[in-house]
């Protein structure tokens, strides 16, 4: 299994299109962003070449490719302004394996392993995210890499029928 990582700087429109269809799959869209309703949860969201230029000034964004072919992104955005412990130094990080056929198989480990290896690469000491209660294979990655829970913020999103709560999660480097 081949699992290469490629630093995002030009996005293209065949990116655009691929980020758009994992940001509206009905599968991803509840575990990847929040949604206060169920109305927003099923509006359908449509993101630019502008758009994402804008998120490259501030965020670090890796693509995922298993065997050439690409299967998830992952970023880190340094001392924003959501993160529950105002540390600075500290990176937010998130993963999204868009790709069926790339889940399950051990991926989402050596491509957090390998932003971790960026971040400190920064000289940063400390990375933050957030989980969402329900999203339990993500909890058990991250436990496994040593994050620890630090907070939760409670009706934070909308999954199947009730608000639920947000999980921060830290780790110290």
């Amino acid at each position: 299994m081949t699992i290469d990582f490629v630093k995002l700087t030009e996005p293209t429109a065949a990116l655009i299109n691929t980020l758009n269809r994992w940001g509206n799959d009905t599968y991803l869209k509840p575990l990847n962003q929040p949604n206060p309703s169920k109305e927003a949860l099923e509006q359908e969201h449509t993101l630019t070449i502008e758009d994402v230029i804008q998120k490259l000034d501030y965020q670090h964004t890796f693509l995922i490719y298993l065997e050439d072919q690409l299967i998830g992104e992952m970023s880190y955005t340094v001392d924003p302004d959501h993160l529950l412990k105002k540390e600075p130094g500290t990176a937010w990080i998130s993963i999204s394996i868009g790709e069926r056929e790339g889940r399950g198989k051990g991926i989402g480990f050596i491509a957090l392993d390998y932003l971790e290896q960026q971040i400190k690469g920064q000289g940063l000491k400390r990375m933050e995210l957030g989980v969402f209660e329900f999203n339990e294979p993500a909890l058990k990655l991250y436990k496994k890499l040593g994050y620890r829970e630090i907070g939760r913020i409670e009706n934070f999103t909308y999954y199947e029928g009730d608000m639920r709560a947000d999980i921060r999660m830290e780790k110290c480097l």
